[in-house]
């Protein structure tokens, strides 16, 4: 299995992308997910590609971003013809966004048949491009549990629609992360990988709060801390030797947390003390950034 990290994970950090492939590199990292802000904010570089990223083994599996399937028509191709331009240039295959914005419960069948449409147009702009378009299940979407997921996949009807399976959302919309992965296998196109403490923490992982520098982050947990049993769930994935994974982590202490997370993958169990975790294989950058001090809110 390939895993990535992902650049959201530093989005209130004063670190370079060089310093984060060089991190990533030393410990144990095969990609890097770039998230669309990220990937615009870099367009102008033109020292910054695949290329570039390659000369540290690593590369760009998806760009994570939202594009507006709700507003003018014309201005949802643009951004997506963007995101499109952006994913060639850093040879990724897979483009990420979100089925609209309330939950498939709360959602008219007549705004679901309209999101399914606009899911399918970008589809097609996104095949002709060599491209994959990933939908996160994710609350407040159209696929916020298993079977709203299948629903919405049947009514876009497109070969390059594939699901972006966040394990935790799917374990927080009520099914089981291993059933509804066996379900939704042939479409499954990437894996994001977190944890919570406990269901009544849930709400740390609401946009407004992931965004806000002085967020709670509290209930935020290593991989094999929380509730979901990830044991279990990549024992399962080992079966498939292709698939790819990012750790998308949202909590503070990010460079010892993500660096632990990925070196119990690779052991398949959670280290048993921190002291028995060996060190990376190159000096790493401090994490400089990562701890919230009191002065910013730190819960």
């Amino acid at each position: 299995m390939k895993i990535s990290l992902c650049t959201i994970t530093f989005r209130h950090h004063l670190l370079s992308l060089e310093d984060l492939a060089v991190w990533a590199r030393a410990n144990g990292f095969q990609g890097i997910e770039l998230w669309g802000a990220h990937a615009r904010n870099m367009a102008n570089d033109p020292a910054r590609d695949a290329e570039w990223l390659a000369g540290y083994g690593l590369s760009v599996p998806m760009l994570s971003d939202y594009l507006p399937l709700d507003g003018d028509v014309g201005d949802l191709m643009r951004k997506t013809a963007d995101l499109c331009r952006l994913a060639q240039r850093w040879r990724a295959g897979k483009i990420r966004t979100f089925a609209g914005g309330t939950g498939s419960r709360e959602t008219p069948p007549a705004r679901q048949a309209f999101i399914a449409d606009r899911l399918r147009m970008i589809c097609g702009y996104a095949a002709d491009h060599g491209l994959s378009l990933l939908v996160e299940t994710h609350p407040g979407t159209l696929a916020d549990s298993l079977a709203a997921t299948r629903a919405l996949i049947r009514a876009v009807d497109h070969p390059a629609l594939k699901i972006n399976f966040d394990v935790l959302h799917v374990w927080e919309g009520g099914d089981d992360p291993i059933e509804a992965r066996r379900h939704l296998l042939p479409h499954i196109g990437h894996y994001h990988l977190k944890n919570i403490r406990s269901r009544a923490d849930l709400a740390v992982f609401e946009p407004a709060n992931v965004y806000a520098a002085a967020g709670r982050r509290d209930g935020m947990v290593p991989l094999f801390d929380g509730m979901v049993d990830y044991r279990a769930f990549l024992a399962e994935l080992s079966t498939d030797p292709g698939a790819e994974a990012s750790l998308e982590w949202f909590g503070n202490d990010c460079h010892e947390t993500l660096r632990r997370d990925r070196l119990a993958i690779g052991e398949g169990r959670r280290p048993r003390r921190a002291e028995a975790i060996p060190p990376a294989r190159r000096p790493a950058p401090p994490d400089r950034f990562a701890r919230v001090t009191a002065e910013e809110g730190r819960p």
